[in-house]
């Protein structure tokens, strides 16, 4: 059998309030890794596609096709080493495209117990903060800059 890799291009997905509280989960791996939700495209679905799956997979919220918000930006960076099994041989850096939803207001989410243990939100300052990637930290501070200028 053939092994399925992961394609190295993926959606960082940031749920946010209107008062830009934020929506931060923790990695199911016990490192202390808070993050908001990410996810690699499966085969060819679309960009919005894929992150409207990762947004239900990992919450249980299910987004309408028309409440994403794509940023139309993109960050190539190094896979961290640990999790370069997952990608065919020789595949060293991955593709994120940033996204943004925004919730009517707190509420609990229901995890994908396999990947996040915990979720919190916090005010965007903090949860830029908390995430243990700089390219979460920069869109967490690029949609609360964009929306607060609204």
């Amino acid at each position: 059998m053939t092994p399925v890799f992961k394609q190295p291009v993926s959606v960082l997905v940031v749920i946010h309030t209107p008062q830009l509280d934020v929506l931060l989960m923790e990695r199911a791996q016990g490192d202390t890794l808070w993050q908001s939700v990410t996810g690699s495209r499966e085969g060819d679905e679309s960009l919005a596609d894929t992150a409207r799956r990762e947004v239900a997979e990992e919450t249980g919220i299910q987004v309408p096709a028309d409440a994403l918000t794509d940023w139309r930006l993109s960050n190539r960076f190094a896979i961290m080493q640990r999790w370069r099994g997952r990608y065919a041989p020789g595949v060293t850096h991955n593709t994120e495209h940033v996204f943004s939803l925004c919730v009517p207001a707190i509420s609990p989410v229901r995890l994908a117990p396999d990947e996040h243990t915990a979720a919190l939100w916090l005010p965007w300052r903090d949860a830029a903060e908390m995430v243990f990637s700089w390219t979460n930290r920069d869109a967490i501070r690029l949609v609360a800059r964009e929306l607060s200028a609204a």
